[in-house]
C-alpha cells in the first residue's frame, strides 16, 4: 500500500498555517467586566381601580373619626393594605407572629372572596336563565365611576384591591336584581350587608397586631427568642407576645406553614429545625421575666 509521506518539517509548517487560518474564527473569552447596574423594576403605567358604587368606594377608603359626634374611625381597605405591608416587612425579622397574622388574614380574605364568587355566580345564572326566556337584563354601572390610583408596595395591597372590585361587582349585581324585581329591598340590603360586615371585621383584625408588634421593645422579636439560651429581654418579648396574641401553632413556628407572601429568607438547618420543633411555645413553661419599664407593653 502506497502512503503519501510528508516530511516532519513540512507537516509542522502545514500545521502552523492551519492555526493561523483558524485562530481569527475561534471564540475567545471576553475580558472580565463589572456588572452593569440596572434600574429597579417599575410599572410602565400607574395601576388603577375603577369603582361604580358608593358602597365599594367607602369600603376602600374607610371613614375618619368625627369628634363632633364621637363617631369612631372605620378602617377601609386602604388602611388594611398599609397595615399588612408593615407586617409583611416585619416578617423579614423571622418574626413568627408576623407570619401567623399574614396567614390568618389572607385565609379569611380568600374565604370572603369565595363567598362573593359563589353569590355572584348564582346571580349571573339567574340573569342567564331570564335571557334564555327572552328577557335580557344588563348589570347596572355608574355613569361616572371613580378611578382610584393604587401603587401598592406589597402583594397584599393588590389582593385587597381585587376583593374591593369584586365587592363592587357584587353590589352592582344585587342592586340590579332589586331594581328589576328579582330581589326585595330587604333581601338586597341584607345581601350587601352580609359581605360588607365580613370585610370590615377583617380590616380591623391586623391593626392591633401591627400596633403591638411594631412597638420598639417588640421589634427584635424572632424565632430565636423562643430557643434555649435566649436572654432575659428575649424571654420578656416572648411572654408579651403569647399573652397578647396567643400560642403559636407549631407548623407556623417551624415554617412548615408559611404565608403566601413573606419577606422571611431564613432557611433553618436540620439541627436548627429540631430546636424549633422542640422549643416551648406556651407561656406557662417560660421563666418569669422582669417587667417592662413603666409605659411599655403590658
Amino acid at each position: 500500500m502506497n502512503l503519501l509521506h510528508v516530511p516532519t518539517d513540512q507537516r509542522s509548517v502545514s500545521h502552523s498555517k492551519e492555526l493561523s487560518m483558524t485562530t481569527p474564527d475561534t471564540p475567545s473569552s471576553p475580558p472580565l467586566q463589572t456588572a452593569t447596574p440596572l434600574g429597579q423594576l417599575a410599572d410602565d403605567t400607574p395601576d388603577v381601580m375603577t369603582l361604580h358604587t358608593q358602597d365599594a368606594y367607602r369600603m376602600f377608603t374607610g371613614r375618619a373619626s368625627d369628634p363632633a359626634s364621637n363617631a369612631p374611625a372605620i378602617p377601609g381597605g386602604r388602611r388594611f393594605a398599609a397595615v399588612l405591608k408593615s407586617i409583611w416587612y416585619l416578617s423579614a425579622n423571622d418574626n413568627p407572629y408576623a407570619d401567623w397574622i399574614l396567614i390568618r388574614v389572607y385565609q379569611e380574605l380568600v374565604s370572603i372572596r369565595m363567598q362573593m364568587a359563589q353569590t355572584i355566580a348564582e346571580r349571573e345564572a339567574e340573569i342567564e336563565a331570564l335571557r334564555r326566556k327572552g328577557l335580557n337584563l344588563s348589570v347596572l354601572s355608574s355613569r361616572s365611576p371613580a378611578t382610584v390610583s393604587l401603587g401598592f408596595r406589597s402583594p397584599y395591597g393588590y389582593a385587597t384591591a381585587e376583593a374591593i372590585v369584586e365587592f363592587d361587582y357584587h353590589v352592582r349585581m344585587v342592586k340590579t336584581l332589586v331594581l328589576k324585581d328579582r330581589l326585595s329591598d330587604t333581601d338586597g340590603r341584607a345581601a350587601i350587608r352580609a359581605i360588607g360586615r365580613g370585610l370590615r371585621r377583617l380590616f380591623l383584625e391586623p391593626i392591633r397586631w401591627e400596633r403591638n408588634l411594631l412597638r420598639e421593645e417588640m421589634l427584635p422579636l424572632g424565632r430565636r427568642d423562643f430557643l434555649p439560651g435566649a436572654d432575659e429581654a428575649a424571654r420578656q418579648r416572648v411572654r408579651a407576645a403569647v399573652a397578647l396574641f396567643g400560642e403559636l401553632p407549631r407548623d407556623v413556628f417551624t415554617g412548615a406553614e408559611a404565608p403566601r407572601h413573606s419577606q422571611r429568607r431564613t432557611i433553618p438547618t436540620a439541627a436548627e429545625l429540631r430546636l424549633l420543633q422542640q422549643a416551648s411555645l406556651t407561656i406557662d413553661t417560660l421563666p418569669e421575666p422582669t417587667a417592662f419599664p413603666a409605659g411599655h407593653l403590658l
